[in-house]
């Protein structure tokens, strides 16, 4: 029996059968050219590019309507290295100058580009590493004419768990169709692309691990524990046992978790909590009503946009919002507008003046900048939402918003929207106006942009990237990423406080919402609304009809006050064990 120790992805436990991935880079063949056969290696080169972004583009096309929100942002992200001159251009460069194979030219640059990848200037590629590395692969695979997809058979046992060294997004978007139990890979870290797919696929994984594949036998028994982060291979009888039993407990806990779906949100003292759900489409509506959420605390609008060649239609956004506004029957649906840029770029974009030219698209035109930047586009779908919202409670609500000025900007456009409405004589409905806290900036002024809104949105995910200056999809800084950082909990301190004494909402809609561990630290930050993936929700609720806010009010003031990150992670242990 071998225990490894990795990082929690996919919450549960599997017990199954090991099936091993095979794939990665055979060996790469290297030889010289003569000078009449380098055009000929060029456009072999280009074929495989061209054959690369077509296989991806075909991928996010055909991701399913229920797959994770992430998993089309990833594959985009993908797409986007694939166009980057240091792996389109730079192997041709090397081609022509050693007059050398196509294979061995990309080799060359790959192996630069992981070595150097701390110094290299594009920023935004530095930090993703990994993911470089798997559009690499694809690359290689049709250079060599081999299809670059996982061979994952029909017949594959009920209770089979994948043992791989590394899955791209593009891998795990037909996973809800396999009979997969669980995964694990020796690749990633706690925030990797492929740890916060097994998390939204809700499927028991480990990442991390290191060298597990080279242990594991194909059909070899192993155990994924995705709430410990731990493989085990070979389990003895007495360890098989205890899993057993730790499964059932853990099954038997969710479906007791599927009492509480009438279970109103209230705390033991009496305080009500709003427990919202976080979508992308009217298909997500059903799953919604079936756990008892109040509503829509975050629709991500921009996936309307992206997988099209061209810009969607007012009217088919109007019927896209109007439809959802009418199934949520009355509660609350949040409409956030579209966030585009950084990893989320549509085909119609183009190649001219688009977020990719940027050296770091992160801190470029992406947001509300980019809608800023084609205000064509941003009036189209305020009227849009407008009009939506004369069929339900409706909300809208800016990302990425910096600044007051910024803020100002886009409330014109809303009032501009408004006077075309009228002109045009459209019937339109009164909405709630409220913006994304995701930037240090905005959360440092929120007190001035909640004078002009009704409502704000604590985007955690963000704001914790911006403020400790860490890419959680980055493995080499993943460590850094602390959602409970000092510094993040006096902004959100800060943010919560300052909106409760205006009277004015306020919720959180990033990873924090739905994770058990922040649960009573947000509620004890005076938090009383909550919006998350809905696969948590039940979990959610389940901690917080057993809190009492009174009793959690002074251990979250020594949390506050706490300047040490060392000691953040024993404090919130005492403060979940209340």
């Amino acid at each position: 029996m071998i225990v490894l120790h990795g990082y929690a992805a996919g919450r549960g436990i599997a017990i199954g059968r090991a099936h091993l991935v095979v794939r990665g880079i055979s060996q790469v063949p290297q030889y010289h050219l003569k000078d009449d056969e380098i055009p000929n290696e060029i456009s072999r080169f280009e074929a495989a590019i061209k054959s690369t972004r077509k296989q991806l583009e075909q991928i996010r096309s055909a991701i399913p309507e229920n797959a994770p929100t992430e998993l089309g942002a990833f594959i985009s992200l993908h797409l986007m290295l694939l166009t980057d001159v240091t792996l389109s251009r730079e192997p041709i460069d090397i081609l022509q100058e050693q007059a050398i194979n196509a294979e061995w030219a990309l080799k060359i640059q790959t192996d630069h580009l992981s070595l150097q990848f701390d110094e290299i200037d594009d920023e935004y590629l530095r930090q993703r590493k990994q993911d470089m590395l798997q559009v690499v692969e694809r690359i290689q695979k049709n250079l060599a004419g081999q299809s670059p997809e996982i061979n994952l058979e029909t017949n594959l046992l009920e209770d089979t768990v994948l043992i791989a060294h590394d899955l791209s997004p593009a891998d795990t978007v037909f996973f809800k169709d396999q009979r997969i139990e669980g995964f694990v890979t020796d690749m990633g870290g706690p925030t990797s692309h492929t740890a916060i797919l097994g998390r939204s696929l809700n499927i028991p994984s480990v990442v991390g691990l290191g060298n597990a594949r080279q242990l594991i036998s194909e059909n070899e028994y192993v155990i994924v524990d995705g709430i410990g982060g731990v493989l085990i291979i070979d389990p003895d009888e007495l360890v098989l046992a205890e899993y057993r039993r730790r499964l059932k407990d853990y099954r038997d806990h969710q479906k007791s978790l599927k009492k509480l779906k009438k279970t109103a949100t209230t705390t033991e003292d009496g305080e009500e909590i709003d427990l919202l759900a976080n979508i992308e489409s009217a298909e997500d509506i059903k799953i919604l009503h079936n756990i008892g959420a109040d509503g829509v605390g975050l629709l991500r609008s921009e996936f309307s946009y992206l997988n099209r060649d061209t810009l969607p239609e007012e009217d088919e956004l109007y019927q896209i919002y109007s439809d959802i506004a009418k199934k949520l029957k009355g509660k609350p649906l949040t409409i956030r507008t579209v966030d585009l840029g950084v990893d989320k770029n549509p085909r119609w974009f183009g190649n001219n003046g688009t977020p990719n030219a940027a050296l770091n698209p992160a801190l470029g035109l992406t947001g509300i900048r980019l809608c800023h930047a084609e205000p064509m586009m941003f009036r189209t779908q305020i009227r849009a939402i407008l009009r939506a919202a004369v069929h339900g409670n409706v909300k809208m609500m800016f990302p990425m918003i910096a600044s007051v000025s910024e803020l100002k900007q886009s409330l014109i456009h809303l009032e501009t929207a408004k006077k075309q409405l009228t002109e045009r004589g459209e019937t339109f409905g009164k909405i709630e106006v409220g913006c994304m806290i995701e930037i240090p900036s905005a959360a440092l002024t929120v007190s001035s942009l909640l004078k002009l809104i009704d409502f704000v949105s604590i985007g955690t995910n963000d704001l914790i990237q911006y403020t400790l200056s860490v890419d959680r999809s980055d493995d080499s800084v993943s460590y850094l990423y602390q959602p409970a950082h000092p510094a993040i909990i006096k902004l959100l301190s800060h943010i919560i406080r300052t909106a409760n004494r205006a009277g004015k909402g306020v919720s959180v809609c990033g990873e924090m919402a739905g994770d058990a561990v922040y649960t009573r630290l947000l509620l004890g930050l005076g938090l009383r609304k909550f919006s998350m993936t809905s696969n948590n929700l039940l979990a959610i609720k389940d901690i917080i009809v057993r809190s009492n806010t009174v009793n959690l009010v002074n251990d979250v003031a020594k949390i506050i006050r706490n300047e040490d990150p060392d000691k953040v992670d024993d404090l919130l242990k005492k403060l979940n064990q209340i």
